[in-house]
């Protein structure tokens, strides 16, 4: 006799298949997580022998300068920010200048007071924070926001042009900056976001709060400048600014710097201090971190997480409207900062307020040979995003065959290009700009490759325009020093753009009006209509023929 009975659910029986396969699945966890964690004390452990043979630290990796808080100088007033500032550097001379070893005092490092790139001893320490006026009263003001690991010197030239239409320039020391590379070790984002809202209150005192704001960051100072402007919309306390401009701006960086901390962490061991640290090279920019330690990095992807949250968060919102234009400078090559997550996750989302974006296509006339990397000449039509689009869209380039360079435009809601051929060229054998070369013009006295011929540099050296051949470890420069371009060659057609946007706002937004800096030429007799951007190809123009 059968049991046609329904097995009893509460049987073990029944239970045993999926207990079975719970615990495969427990165990597959369980060794999921071992492996992981073995996987990560051995790249702890590669990290540390890695640093292990490494140069070794030197004072100013070591010695941190005390910093103000965000709190402490969210409270601050601009005179007590200075006398701060004033603190921290004289506190560096005590403590990292004044206790070099012997074998420190050399001519090449910038905190020996023996050295021609000593700050101290220039006519003006670009390290520190400062204020340029114009003459009478301002008709308006600019906040400038250097990059990481950079100082205030970075936008001077754009501060200078801003002085020069009446504005009064505001440019900060972003703190941990300016004095030693150890400065960074410690700081975090949120001391960068008040050190800008301390800027914008004394560029307002200044000029009025009547009178329009500009602010204008370069990398990271980008980041800084945009997350002011957000911070603006959802707080009602902060002064609104007019327009943002951004050179080579840090909307996004690589992966790599998610996972910065894991690097840093055999540096909680004394004897793997140097791990701290992804760069340790000499110091001799005198304006300008060579070293580069881990907190850097993991500062600035906190930075650019919070920054693209918030994008995302104020359009959903639909508060993106109330953000003002943004003008962009921006090499199509960039081993900083992504160029695509600036079409991506900031222009993408812009609402139609004037905004534009200029980007410096790469040498189409360079012959680099079989050293041509295809896929920096493929990059721009990579990138290329379907029209037609919310803002204005151009591309300073030149075509094979032909160093000069014109200015390609697709306006806002257009879906064809127009084209106005500049008195501008391609320097020969420079491929591409960089992204430290966009703000400074090739007569920079530091980062220019024609700096002004003078006996003796005006900050100890000319390191934009060194052509040198040596062996390894001969001089104390690195290979990108020597090798990345460290000045913008269309830098009067940036200032063209500039002048047009600080005088007219977003109101104007077209083709050069008489006396712009960039002079016209005519086009070719032959010239073709200009096409519409092709996003598939690899260079801008047709076939890779220029107009």
């Amino acid at each position: 006799m059968t049991d046609d009975r329904p097995p009893d659910p509460a049987s073990p029986v029944r239970h045993r298949p999926r207990v079975r396969r719970i615990r495969r699945v427990v165990a597959v966890l369980r060794w999921s997580v071992a492996a992981l964690g073995a996987l990560a004390l051995l790249l702890v452990a590669l990290r540390a022998y890695d640093v292990s043979n490494g140069p070794p630290l030197q004072l100013w990796h070591t010695y941190v300068p005390p910093e103000m808080s965000a709190a402490e100088i969210d409270r601050a007033d601009w005179q007590t920010w200075l006398a701060h500032e004033n603190t921290v550097f004289a506190d560096v001379r005590a403590n990292v200048t004044d206790r070099l070893p012997p074998s420190a005092r050399v001519a090449s490092n910038r905190y020996f007071a023996g050295s021609p790139l000593y700050p101290p001893h220039f006519d003006h320490d670009w390290n520190r924070s400062y204020v340029l006026r114009p003459r009478g009263r301002p008709v308006g003001a600019v906040v400038l926001l250097h990059g990481l690991t950079d100082a205030p010197y970075s936008l001077r030239h754009i501060a200078e042009r801003y002085v020069a239409h009446g504005f009064v320039a505001v440019g900060i020391r972003l703190p941990g900056h300016g004095t030693v590379p150890a400065g960074l070790t410690r700081v975090d984002w949120e001391s960068w976001m008040a050190a800008t809202r301390l800027a914008v209150r004394e560029a307002r005192r200044l000029a009025g709060p009547d009178r329009p704001l500009d602010v204008v960051g370069y990398s990271n100072g980008g980041a800084l400048a945009l997350k002011y402007a957000l911070d603006a919309i959802e707080n009602g306390r902060l002064a609104h600014p007019r327009q943002i401009v951004l050179f080579s701006p840090m909307v996004g960086i690589t992966r790599y710097a998610r996972f910065a901390g894991l690097a840093e962490l055999p540096a909680l061991l004394p004897a793997f201090a140097k791990a701290a640290w992804l760069d340790i090279t000499p110091e001799f920019n005198p304006f300008k971190y060579n070293s580069f330690p881990v907190n850097g990095a993991r500062q600035s992807h906190r930075l650019t997480a919070a920054l693209q949250a918030q994008i995302v968060r104020l359009g959903r919102a639909g508060k993106l409207a109330a953000l003002p234009p943004v003008l962009t400078f921006q090499s199509v090559a960039d081993a900083t900062v992504s160029t695509p997550a600036i079409l991506q996750s900031l222009y993408a989302r812009l609402p139609a307020n004037g905004s534009e974006l200029v980007l410096f296509d790469v040498n189409r006339d360079a012959k680099p040979g079989v050293l041509a990397n295809p896929s920096a000449l493929a990059a721009l039509g990579r990138m290329m995003p379907a029209l037609p689009l919310r803002y204005r869209l151009t591309v300073i380039g030149n075509a094979s065959g032909d160093a000069r360079v014109s200015e390609r435009v697709v306006e806002a809601g257009r879906t064809v290009a127009r084209y106005r051929p500049l008195a501008l060229v391609y320097p020969p054998n420079l491929f591409s700009l960089s992204h430290v070369a966009v703000p400074f013009p090739p007569d920079d006295p530091l980062y220019g490759f024609a700096p002004p011929a003078a006996a003796r540099p005006e900050f100890g050296l000319a390191l934009g325009s060194l052509v040198v051949r040596a062996e390894r470890g001969v001089l104390n420069v690195s290979l990108d020093a020597l090798f990345r371009i460290g000045s913008n060659p269309f830098f009067p057609y940036v200032l063209e753009r500039l002048d047009e946007w600080i005088d007219h706002g977003a109101a104007v937004r077209g083709d050069a009006g008489d006396g712009a800096a960039v002079a016209a030429v005519p086009p070719p007799p032959a010239a073709p209509a200009p096409p519409p951007f092709d996003a598939t190809a690899a260079s801008p123009y047709p076939g890779g023929a220029g107009p």
